[in-house]
């Protein structure tokens, strides 16, 4: 029945991200040893707070509808936390809710996106963002960057590719896959040549701020005021308050274009869930103490990782300044082979490594990289130097 399907959903690519996990889900189930670094999920439960916030919302009747955009208090929170972790002024009539930030993203880009307005990809980049500009019927143009340059883009090299049919540009700080952070002077530098192209706007992914290793506070493109009105902030709780599947993400955009989202989500979804929003009160206005704890804990696995990569003859990688990621370079292994396997593409590589090294990871291609592999450290420091030992293992046996 497949031919009756819409050319939309047959022409859209699986996250590979959720690929690989269910892949490595399956072959678990077989029996299979397999470790599935894949999935970019803290493992860390919620702190306690926050779950005591949800049970008392349960007893307090929040159980009911939600108001479109989200709950007024917790709209009024984030507009608090805005200011005082991002140094940004936003109204809650600014602000709009939804059912974890891949939702947030899709509202802002199926809002503004009409049939063949190009849309610019700092590569690598989350494999979502691709997927929800061809759902817009818009055309991905992917800005590569190196490892070299720790995978940032230069204002010069998105001004390059503007055209006039240039409508919006997406990027995360810090960043999925890469761990890279742009600093104040990097934005301020983007935001300088962004305010040249008011018809140019920004969807600015800042899910993993806290997650960042750089002692300073995640910078916001937002903050800079001649582009504000050009900048639309993502951010949500699953990250930095291991809140997953709470789903529950938010954005912070000019009026009209936050207007313009409750109306989309309106059609699709409605409001998000009752319960998971009054514990983004509480995560919101509480204590950031589990989550700096946290953050120490993927620190010390980081700087693990780093060094166990950097004992893998072939493998060339950069130390990632936030979120919990490592996306390493694997091309010296392009053309060897081990048996009657061969490896020409990072798809080939974590095929190779899932089936010889029994190790979920996925591959650069879904990110827009031809060279890299990522590589999640939300596992414990046993997984890790495990994982480690069995990509060693499994790339020596290349030739």
């Amino acid at each position: 029945m497949n031919q009756h399907l819409s050319d939309r959903i047959t022409h859209m690519q699986e996250s590979a991200t959720l690929k690989m996990a269910k892949i490595s889900r399956e072959l678990k189930a077989q029996g299979q040893d397999i470790i599935d670094l894949s999935i970019g999920e803290p493992d860390f439960d919620t702190p306690q707070h926050i779950k005591d916030a949800a049970k008392k919302a349960i007893d307090d009747g929040y159980t009911h509808y939600t108001p479109v955009p989200g709950y007024p208090e917790l709209r009024k929170a984030i507009a608090v936390k805005l200011k005082r972790d991002n140094n940004l002024d936003y109204t809650p009539e600014q602000i709009v809710v939804s059912t974890g930030a891949k939702q947030s993203i899709a509202n802002v880009v199926l809002s503004l996106i009409n049939a063949g307005d190009e849309v610019l990809l700092p590569a690598p980049y989350w494999v979502s963002y691709s997927a929800i500009a061809d759902l817009a019927e818009g055309k991905s143009i992917e800005v590569h960057a190196s490892i070299e340059n720790d995978f940032k883009v230069t204002p010069a090299q998105l001004e390059a590719l503007m055209t006039s049919k240039t409508k919006l540009i997406i990027f995360s700080s810090p960043c999925n896959p890469t761990g890279s952070v742009y600093s104040y002077e990097e934005l301020q530098a983007l935001a300088q040549m962004l305010a040249k192209h008011p018809n140019v706007y920004v969807i600015c992914d800042e899910i993993y701020e806290f997650i960042n290793y750089t002692g300073k506070p995640n910078a916001s493109l937002a903050q800079f005021p001649e582009v504000k009105d050009q900048v639309i902030t993502v951010n949500g709780f699953s990250k930095g308050f291991a809140m997953t599947g709470w789903r529950l993400g938010y954005i912070a955009a000019p009026l009209w274009i936050a207007q313009a989202c409750d109306k989309m989500q309106g059609q699709i979804t409605s409001g998000t869930c009752s319960i998971a929003q009054m514990a983004g009160v509480a995560a919101a206005t509480g204590t950031l103490q589990p989550t700096y704890d946290m953050v120490v804990q993927f620190r010390k696995r980081r700087d693990l990782v780093y060094k166990l990569l950097n004992e893998i003859p072939g493998i060339k990688t950069n130390l990632p300044e936030g979120a919990f990621y490592f996306f390493f370079d694997v091309s010296a292994f392009f053309g060897k082979k081990y048996g009657d396997y061969t490896i020409n593409c990072p798809e080939d590589m974590s095929g190779y490594l899932l089936r010889e090294g029994k190790i979920g990871l996925v591959n650069g291609e879904a990110f827009g990289d031809k060279n890299c592999i990522r590589l999640s450290y939300a596992a414990s420091e046993d997984k890790l130097t495990k994982v480690c030992s069995r990509l060693k293992d499994a790339l020596a046996k290349l030739s």
